[in-house]
């Protein structure tokens, strides 16, 4: 594309050869312009501010397709300029240099008022509009690509947080696995090593298979150790006791936050949780605290109420909080995503977040007695989904993106268009006994025009018409208030 550009503003340079508009320049002068304008088109992305300086003189030849190429110039030098103040002064400066230069084509009838304002306000079209395009697609660049970034960093730092704590907190319940199945494969071992010392006297047929047990469980309790050491992050995980997670366990952590100035109260319904899993009494315990511990620090002004409900082989905790007039502070979510970790490992359901009346609201649902293995595939870290390519186009991306800035190009594209096809279309060859029937001061514009057009415009404002007999002969007519000034022939 660095070729295709240059070579298509050379051969656009080149079509008033093919199809002359008035008024025409020299050939050479057509060439020399189409040269320049392709070389601006070269130099724009390389040297932008020299490029959008150096379209001025393009403005003192009458190529009115080179003229208006550079648009396309001022176009590619507002998505490249990112200093506003910088981009209209230079836009300031340029649309001055080419009201001056195209004084060069001042028309012979016309005033030099007349002659500045029109070039001024000719000069403003072809680089208001290519102006406001650029700047409203160059800048959206860099935007979109820094929105993109950072909204890719937060998507990578929010799946971070999420599998630290997921890591910490199965880290964690791998610790409290350790220490209660170690102590359970401790007594196996202790036992059966007495059952080896009594086989060997009292059995001896069965002393091999007391050995073994010892020995296996010795190996898996060595085994245990040296798998769930390594996930461990916390070398001293919190004790659990016969009371963790029981009804007297939750009444002393609710006492606690009310010897602390909090206005909590406890409502438990059902039996006690000294039959439950382990585990679930630790996942209560931990719902309540985690619970409590982000009251103190997000609503210590606000009533809170821990309800406990045990029936149907399951327990339901709620933590519920109404508004507070306080700040609340800045929270991770950390805990929360620990709390939800673990409720998913024993087959429960988790929720947190604000309830429709105001304040926050921590609910758990966890079995009293989960399955040995829970489905761990809900709680699995989801990948960040990559960012949308930033070459896909959709509607919505154009109409929010600005593309809809390269429509300001659509009016003078549509100009040169309709120019075009005039030149081509247009039959202006008058034969030489109707130029001879034109009468002085007699015959009306309008008629010459209905026939014949308004053939070839020149810079003193006649019209000049080729002739059906000679290639080398034009028709020169001008015309005063409507009626025919003057009449010549001449060799163009």
């Amino acid at each position: 594309m660095r070729f295709v550009w240059p070579s298509l503003a050379f051969l656009v340079g080149l079509v008033p050869l093919i199809a002359p508009l008035a008024p025409v320049p020299h050939p050479l002068l057509t060439i020399a312009s189409a040269l320049w304008i392709a070389a601006l088109v070269w130099f724009a992305p390389k040297k932008p501010e020299w490029a959008l300086l150096l379209t001025a003189p393009l403005f003192a030849v009458n190529n009115l397709w080179a003229m208006s190429l550079t648009a396309f110039v001022v176009f590619a030098v507002s998505r490249r300029v990112p200093r506003l103040g910088r981009l209209w002064a230079l836009l300031g400066v340029t649309t001055l240099l080419q009201t001056a230069f195209s004084l060069f084509q001042v028309y012979d009838n016309a005033p030099l008022w007349q002659t500045l304002v029109g070039g001024f306000f000719g000069s403003a079209f072809f680089v208001v509009f290519p102006a406001v395009s650029g700047m409203l697609l160059g800048r959206r660049k860099p935007m979109v690509r820094l929105l993109r970034e950072r909204n890719e960093y937060l998507e990578r730092a929010r799946a971070l947080t999420a599998a630290s704590a997921r890591s910490e907190e199965r880290a964690h319940i791998a610790g409290e696995m350790h220490d209660m199945l170690g102590h359970r494969l401790s007594l196996i071992s202790i036992h059966a090593g007495a059952l080896e010392l009594a086989t060997a006297t009292k059995a001896p047929q069965l002393h091999e298979q007391a050995e073994l047990i010892r020995t296996t469980s010795s190996l898996a309790m060595a085994e245990l150790r040296e798998i769930l050491g390594v996930l461990r992050t916390n070398p001293e995980p919190e004790s659990l006791d016969e009371d963790t997670g029981t009804r007297s366990d939750i009444t002393a952590l609710v006492e606690s936050s009310a010897d602390a100035g909090i206005a909590v109260s406890l409502d438990w319904s059902g039996d006690d949780l000294h039959g439950a899993d382990p585990r679930t009494r630790r996942a209560v315990h931990r719902v309540v605290r985690e619970a409590l511990t982000n009251l103190h620090k997000h609503a210590p002004a606000a009533r809170a109420r821990v309800q406990v409900a045990v029936q149907a082989g399951r327990a339901r905790i709620q933590v519920l909080n109404g508004p507070s007039t306080a700040v609340p502070g800045k929270g991770t979510r950390r805990g929360l995503i620990g709390l939800e970790e673990r409720v998913g490992l024993l087959g429960g359901s988790f929720t947190a977040g604000p309830p429709p009346e105001g304040g926050f609201r921590v609910a758990a649902d966890v079995p009293l007695h989960p399955p040995a293995q829970a489905d761990q595939a809900s709680t699995e870290v989801v990948e960040v989904p990559p960012p949308l390519a930033a070459e896909v186009l959709t509607v919505p991306r154009v109409l929010g993106g600005g593309c809809l800035g390269l429509l300001a190009l659509v009016p003078i594209v549509g100009a040169l268009v309709v120019l075009l096809l005039f030149a081509l279309l247009n039959t202006s060859q008058m034969n030489a006994p109707y130029f001879d029937s034109l009468k002085v001061g007699v015959t009306p514009e309008e008629e010459v025009m209905d026939q014949f057009g308004v053939g070839q415009l020149g810079v003193d404002g006649c019209s000049r018409f080729r002739t059906s007999h000679n290639a080398e002969l034009v028709y020169k007519l001008c015309f005063r208030d409507g009626k025919l000034h003057s009449k010549e022939q001449e060799r163009p």
